[in-house]
């Protein structure tokens, strides 16, 4: 399977405010899990209709929905009405290929962005994240179960009081600041085996190195995909003026500018460490070539001497002046000797091996 940005045929000409799944269904069952909490209490609760949201609504503590499928067209049209969310909105998170951005509507923020994942094969996955940002509310919009939320769920849990009392714009920063930490995170992880890699090759010569290095560098490019874009919607994010996003919080929403930058810097940097490395495969292959040429060319130049004296007393003349010569043949092999030992003792003096 492809893991570049695609578009289903049925799909083309579509209006982009529709509200239909325009991507690879991942789930056989969408689920929902709400953690409500404040200060002072914390509810954890899996639920199985939008109906069941309706007391978090009105609740002056802080309400995380995360939803893991996005399949289910009934589900998102009574999300949609339940908390006033844009239609073409809801599209745009039923659309899985869809490039980060952030966008406001009426009653919050959508953020969208690729959450990546390294496995333990170190095969790098890319799942689809979007957010809504509401005054108490945050709802989390995942592709599939399984995410790298599970630091910020411990946070809640162990009564942190920034997490507690910051807000949905600060749960929705502790969200994105993950998400960006996990970039970084898998970033390194690629960059030790480069790393790793760059080490093997000033001690040996390997003709897989090639094929290695370009399944890095398609691992690489594709972090880069979801990396740079992502990068241009939260530079967008931290320039913002709205409601949804608290002054005293507005210092947290750079920092996620700073770990970015940080995240599309490394990207960079090991995207030319790789071609550096590619470029010293190509010398090392030249420079090995070339040795084994100089050896091929000098054995060649010692025996064309002896190749002419072979050939010289092998002709076949009646009258040879050393044939009947009882050290003749002796005498030939010493030359022969002489001359080979001359030039292999002037090459080395000229260091040309």
């Amino acid at each position: 399977m492809t893991r570049n940005i695609s578009r289903r045929k049925e799909h083309i000409g579509r209006s982009p405010y529709e509200m239909v799944f325009r991507g690879e269904k991942k789930t056989e069952q969408t689920s929902m899990a709400v953690i409500d909490f404040n200060l002072n209490s914390l509810n954890e609760t899996e639920i199985n209709k939008a109906e069941e949201l309706e007391p978090f609504i009105n609740s002056k503590s802080t309400t995380w929905l995360n939803i893991n499928g996005l399949d289910d067209l009934e589900l998102m049209k009574k999300l949609s009405v339940l908390f006033g969310i844009d239609s073409n909105i809801m599209a745009d998170i039923m659309n899985p290929s869809i490039r980060p951005k952030v966008e406001e509507f009426e009653n919050g923020l959508f953020v969208t962005l690729k959450m990546l994942q390294m496995n333990d094969k170190h095969k790098i996955s890319a799942e689809n994240l979007s957010l809504l940002i509401m005054k108490n509310f945050v709802i989390s919009f995942q592709e599939v179960s399984g995410d790298v939320f599970d630091p910020i769920r411990e946070r809640i849990r162990k009564h942190k009081t920034k997490i507690r009392t910051g807000g949905a714009d600060y749960l929705a920063f502790a969200l994105l600041d993950v998400v960006i930490d996990n970039y970084i995170y898998t970033l390194s992880e690629l960059g030790e085996r480069i790393e790793n890699l760059e080490n093997k090759m000033s001690d040996t010569f390997n003709k897989q190195t090639p094929s290695i290095i370009k399944t890095y560098k398609q691992e690489l490019n594709h972090l880069r995909r979801n990396i740079k874009p992502a990068r241009e919607m939260i530079l967008t994010l931290a320039k913002m003026e709205t409601e949804f996003i608290q002054k005293s919080n507005h210092i947290n929403y750079k920092e996620l500018q700073d770990n970015i930058n940080e995240a599309n810097e490394l990207a960079d940097s090991y995207r030319e460490m790789l071609y550096d490395l590619l470029n010293i495969y190509h010398t090392s292959a030249t420079t090995r070539l070339n040795d084994i040429m100089k050896l091929l060319t000098i054995i060649s130049v010692i025996f064309i001497p002896l190749t002419f004296i072979v050939g010289v007393y092998g002709t076949n003349f009646e009258y040879f002046p050393e044939i009947h010569w009882r050290y003749g043949y002796l005498a030939m092999w010493g030359v022969m000797l002489a001359v080979a030992g001359f030039m292999v003792w002037y090459f080395k003096r000229k260091d040309w091996f």
